[in-house]
């Protein structure tokens, strides 16, 4: 059997590297190729890896691996990386904190660099027929769902939180891929990867951790589950119907918690009585980051035969790889007075990492930035008024009840016509300005928003990936406006927003903590 060549971008992440390891283990069936930044760290990790793979060249059922050193912003890097290939895995981005410190370069990471992909396959010999592009999207690009709505699905409306950069660049870059003239697409909208690896686990010490709200609701996935599902895509046959979808990747119902549970267990991971014991209630923001439980987190897992671990496995997982001080540190918890002294040891870093760090909510209320209380809080007085911990705590069931969101057509109808779209474009407080429309999803159509903007997309993007307007997609944010005019995305607004809310977030909003 003819060996396929894949290219696989974001190989040095923490889902790519899990990506790269299922991949180099079935080495039997593909030959791969990486597009890396030529830095020290990329070249000593992926040493090894080369020298095997070139000491089994000769080797019938060798693998070959080839790793082309450069940029994913530079399209040439791009199209060299993609020449000859079969198949395009994209685990890459930058993520958040780092999008919001660099946010220049998360737009160059995460949406250029996705068109420079889509560019490369279109421009393969018959590539936009043969080549497999699987895309990695987030769960950041829906926003928070608070209150009533802790349930999602594909299909509901995409939110990027006010500030959030990251989330609009991953809006952006999906729906270059759903747009794209590629045959063969899938994007996969990761949910929070929980790194196993205890040394990335404490990269994500920033105060970004004070943005989650402890009533949020969360259905995670570990680094090796989501690597290992992404890796599977490779096993999906051209004909089936897995492909021109996008899909919630996330672990689970094993995988579920509250981030209050969350954030607790990380603590006690560290030897430490709780999140109680180190921190303050107000740090917590109450509302405007994202994460949910998913209704269809199971259809994706139907055809990749991910689900594996469990919020149990993994707490083990990370503290089995933890260094031998902090589980020394676990132990002496057990002696009289030892728990809180660390606790409050703790407390005193991480007060200065929420009041002193210009992305930590404490420092937000000493400095007065106004405009980033009102998104996370509301504004000053609902920052004084969160209580001590244990005081009026927010309603924290494990199984929230369910209530689907509507998409604003019928979605069991096994056939579409003109109307839907019509009924589907009123919903969302706009127009479907095509005339005909034979029921093919990925056709393109004419619309137009609530707010005049004209654009073309196809039916697919809208009615069942939930994208709209691309004019209207933040920055700026003008969500209040835009609740007002459109109906669906309302349902997403209101649950934690007051009608009396009138705010706007300018364009350089973002950039009051940018840079480093």
């Amino acid at each position: 059997m003819q060996r396929q060549r894949v290219t696989l971008f974001g190989a040095s992440g923490t889902m790519g590297f899990r990506a790269f390891q299922e991949l180099w283990q079935r080495q039997d069936a593909y030959d791969l190729v990486l597009l890396l930044r030529p830095s020290t760290k990329n070249k000593q990790r992926f040493a090894p890896y080369l020298d095997a793979a070139a000491r089994r060249a000769d080797a019938p059922s060798g693998a070959g691996l080839r790793i082309v050193w450069g940029d994913a912003t530079k399209p040439d890097d791009v199209a060299e990386a993609i020449r000859g290939t079969d198949w395009v895995l994209n685990a890459m981005a930058l993520i958040s904190p780092q999008a919001d410190y660099y946010p220049d370069k998360a737009r160059a990471v995460n949406v250029d660099a996705i068109a420079s992909i889509v560019r490369a396959v279109e421009a393969e010999p018959g590539g936009a027929e043969r080549i497999r592009l699987i895309h990695t999207g987030s769960v950041a690009e829906t926003g928070d769902r608070l209150g009533t709505i802790h349930w999602g699905r594909v299909g509901d409306p995409l939110k990027p939180g006010v500030f959030d950069y990251y989330a609009v660049t991953k809006v952006a870059g999906e729906r270059l891929v759903l747009e794209s003239n590629i045959r063969h697409w899938a994007s996969l909208r990761l949910s929070y990867i929980l790194p196993t690896d205890f040394r990335d686990y404490l990269s994500l010490l920033d105060p970004i951790l004070f943005h989650l709200p402890i009533a949020s609701y969360m259905e995670n996935v570990t680094d090796r589950d989501a690597g290992f599902g992404l890796a599977n895509c490779l096993q999906i046959p051209d004909e089936s119907d897995f492909w021109r979808r996008a899909y919630n990747m996330a672990g689970g119902p094993a995988m579920r918690c509250t981030a209050y549970d969350y954030l607790s267990a990380n603590f006690r991971l560290l030897g430490l009585s709780g999140v109680e014991a180190c921190t303050e209630r107000r740090w917590f923001a109450l509302r405007n980051f994202h994460l949910q439980y998913y209704y269809d987190s199971h259809v994706l897992n139907s055809y990749l035969h991910f689900w594996r671990d469990t919020m149990e496995s993994f707490w083990e997982a990370l503290y089995g790889d933890a260094p031998a001080a902090v589980k020394a540190l676990v132990r002496a918890g057990r002696w009289p007075g030892v728990p809180r002294a660390a606790g409050w040891a703790a407390y005193r870093v991480l007060r200065r990492m929420a009041e002193n760090h210009r992305n930590g909510p404490a420092h937000w209320y000493r400095t007065g930035n106004r405009q980033r209380l009102s998104a996370f809080y509301r504004d000053e007085a609902a920052y004084e008024a969160i209580p001590c911990w244990g005081v009026n705590m927010p309603q924290l069931e494990p199984e929230p009840e369910c209530a689907f969101m509507d998409h604003g057509y019928d979605e069991s109808k096994a056939l579409l016509g003109p109307s839907d779209l019509r009924r589907a474009a009123a919903f969302r407080g706009g127009e479907c300005l095509s005339e005909e429309w034979e029921g093919d999803f990925h056709e393109p159509q004419r619309w137009r928003c609530a707010f005049g903007h004209e654009f073309t997309a196809r039916p697919y993007t809208v009615l069942k990936a939930g994208h709209w307007c691309p004019e209207c997609l933040p920055p700026p944010w003008c969500y209040d406006e835009e609740a007002r005019r459109n109906p669906f995305f309302a349902q997403v607004w209101y649950p934690n927003h007051d009608l009396a809310e009138s705010n706007f977030y300018p364009a350089e909003c973002i950039r009051d903590i940018a840079g480093k």
